[in-house]
């Protein structure tokens, strides 16, 4: 049998309260099919499966309150019998992400399932409902069919009140960004970047588009960084029981600013591999549902690095906070023109200054300043992004 666990989503999240199974015993998943719909302190976050196999029981009642790590439901791996016996230590198939696939331990001697009546357990699984937490009506405290009935139209838990809600994200925040000021050794660097270029090259790639197909200046300080971290990698990545791992693919994490408060920072994967167009398409679908409250669980726990951009709020810089377990966030403030230096000449041009925050246990000043430099010359060549 293979555990299916409540993932991290982030250093700032602990605990979640499952709102729905998207699931039923007996169902076939595949990786990346979502199974259920997890309310954390920031929004309600689609969990996705990362192994492949067949829902065997479901752990978790709707509206139960968990920790990090609950084992929320049994898969049965590929090609395991339905009544297969669990073996202490057998393989089962590695994850790709925080959701875990390990061998599920034996149940206790002595030990027996809940009584539960067949025409129950169909009901149950029609419903997505676990039947453990479901108190059973009948001889010998059978979960009957009318019991299953009874807990599927029970109102679901209230919902908290915008203000709590809006307390609680603050408070996560908190506790998230002290421990990074507490653990992470920052280091600071700022450069300032001419963005003539860019808006030009903007201006008249978006002259022949209609506006819901145009691009704006976010997207392609996004696609530069994105390329940037290609030439300084240790920017890109966690660090994890003592040491640093690289990341291969760059997913940026984009810190997006809810409406009801706080902010969230979910991942445009592969941002270095896609076209600007691509790019901006799936900054747009991510934001919105985002600020939806339907973001995938792949989408908070993937991010390699993050990216704040605070120019349309009329700041001029922005000196971040890193988001453990990365190692870098990268900062942009807003497009204004100021007096510069050109071929002798005193000009006025658009620019704007980026930031870097970054750890000092991966990289040093040097490497961070080359990645700024590096970011700087790549929007001077807009037409390569």
């Amino acid at each position: 049998m293979i555990e299916f666990k409540l993932p991290s989503l982030g250093a700032d999240m602990d605990e979640g309260t499952l709102l729905e199974w998207r699931v039923a015993p007996g169902q076939a998943v595949k990786k990346g099919d979502v199974v259920a719909v997890v309310d954390t302190s920031k929004a309600a976050i689609d969990v996705e499966t990362w192994v492949e196999g067949t829902v065997q029981e479901l752990l978790v009642k709707v509206g139960q309150k968990m920790p990090v790590g609950t084992v929320m439901a049994w898969l049965r791996a590929p090609g395991e019998a339905e009544g297969a016996a669990v073996v202490p230590g057998a393989p089962a198939a590695a994850p790709a992400a925080p959701v875990a696939a390990v061998v599920a331990p034996p149940p206790p001697a002595g030990t027996t399932r809940m009584p539960v009546s067949p025409a129950a357990r169909r009901r149950a699984a029609e419903l997505g409902l676990a039947l453990e937490g479901i108190t059973g009506s009948g001889a010998d405290g059978a979960v009957t069919l009318a019991d299953v009935e009874r807990a599927a139209h029970a109102p679901a838990p209230a919902a908290a009140p915008a203000t709590d809600r809006a307390a609680e994200m603050r408070k996560v925040i908190a506790a998230a960004m002290a421990r990074s000021k507490r653990e992470i050794p920052h280091y600071y660097l700022a450069e300032p970047v001419p963005m003539r270029a860019a808006l030009e090259w903007l201006r008249t790639y978006n002259e022949a588009l209609p506006v819901t197909h145009r691009l704006l200046p976010a997207v392609l300080l996004l696609k530069a960084v994105a390329l940037a971290l290609r030439a300084v990698p240790e920017l890109n990545g966690v660090f994890v029981d003592g040491a640093f791992r690289p990341s291969e693919a760059v997913h940026l994490g984009v810190a997006i600013s809810l409406r009801r408060g706080g902010l969230i920072a979910p991942a445009l994967h592969a941002a270095d591999t896609k076209p600007l167009a691509q790019l901006m398409a799936e900054l747009a679908d991510l934001v919105q549902r985002a600020r939806a409250g339907s973001l995938r669980s792949s989408e908070l726990a993937d991010p390699t690095v993050t990216v704040t951009n605070l120019g349309d709020q009329g700041v001029e810089s922005v000196a971040g906070v890193i988001y453990p377990p990365q190692v870098a966030l990268i900062g942009f403030g807003r497009i204004a023109e100021r007096a510069w230096v050109e071929d002798g000449r005193v000009v006025a041009l658009p620019v704007l200054t980026a930031s870097l925050a970054a750890d000092h246990r991966v990289s040093d000043g040097h490497r961070g300043a080359l990645f700024l430099a590096r970011l700087r010359d790549q929007l001077q060549r807009p037409h390569e992004l």
